[in-house]
């Protein structure tokens, strides 16, 4: 009796489908899809507890590699190439760090509001 109570108010209820959601695109896909290189760091790994020594992850796309060659880096292969880009990195920060640290070397302090450079 329920039922057909149920059935006069409501009428013949229409069966729900299942949607996919679609999934999500990555950064990675996105970026490709708009045709811009794209690079990222995916993890880093310390080696053993040494605290200075250690290894990133990188992920790119073959967009980026692509910008690497125009920009003149070589290798035999695309990891070759990320990995040359990657040192040059790396090596600038340390050339930034270790110039930032000579010229605070060469700086007295004359007062609150003047510094005298050697």
């Amino acid at each position: 009796m329920f039922d057909k109570i149920k059935k006069a108010v409501l009428g013949n209820p229409k069966p729900v489908k299942a949607t996919k959601a679609k999934p999500r695109k990555s950064e990675k896909e996105l970026a490709t899809e708009a045709g811009e290189p794209w690079v990222s760091v995916l993890g880093m790994e310390l080696d053993g507890g040494s605290l200075d020594r250690g290894a990133f992850e990188l992920d790119w796309n073959d967009l980026f590699v692509a910008k690497l060659i125009r920009a003149g880096y070589q290798g035999k292969t695309d990891n070759d190439i990320v990995d040359n880009w990657f040192q040059d990195v790396c090596r600038n920060v340390v050339l930034e760090s270790y110039e930032q640290e000579q010229a605070m070397r060469n700086v007295e302090n004359i007062d609150e509001h003047r510094n005298a450079y050697k």
